[in-house]
């Protein structure tokens, strides 16, 4: 992989994933649920040293399963949700997949939180899934 783009609705932020240290997952956490007003997240983990991010984003300040902040930012202009932060994870840069410009790489090969997903919605086939967050 040589790089991927991507950007908030509006356009306003934008960033560059390089490398390809990248991890695919759905979490079906609650608080996933409600920012995405869905049924469960697809996010890119990648190291933060590999995101450039360009235009402003808020952030708001969530509490982790483990007790630790999470950073959930959005265009303040949009409403969309881009990247989030855990300081359980500071190396770390979560992307919010549905905001990449081409999404046809995506495999996700792991899901978090499965005690907590959508009665109704059986999981992927291929991941390793995980009842909670893996420690």
């Amino acid at each position: 992989m040589t790089g991927h783009t991507g950007s908030c609705l509006c356009g306003g932020t934008t960033y560059t994933i390089t490398g390809d240290q990248n991890t695919v997952g759905i979490c079906h956490c609650t608080h996933c649920q409600k920012q995405s007003g869905s049924a469960f997240s697809i996010v890119v983990l990648t190291p933060a040293a590999n995101v450039t991010l360009k235009g402003k984003l808020t952030r708001y300040a969530d509490t982790g399963e483990s007790g630790l902040p999470i950073y959930r930012s959005f265009c303040p202009t949009c409403g969309s949700a881009v990247i989030t932060e855990a300081d359980a994870m500071p190396a770390t840069t979560i992307i919010k997949a549905g905001t990449l410009d081409d999404t046809s790489w995506l495999i996700p090969t792991l899901q978090i939180f499965c005690d907590q997903k959508q009665a109704w919605l059986p999981l992927a086939e291929g991941t390793t899934n995980f009842p909670r967050m893996p420690g």
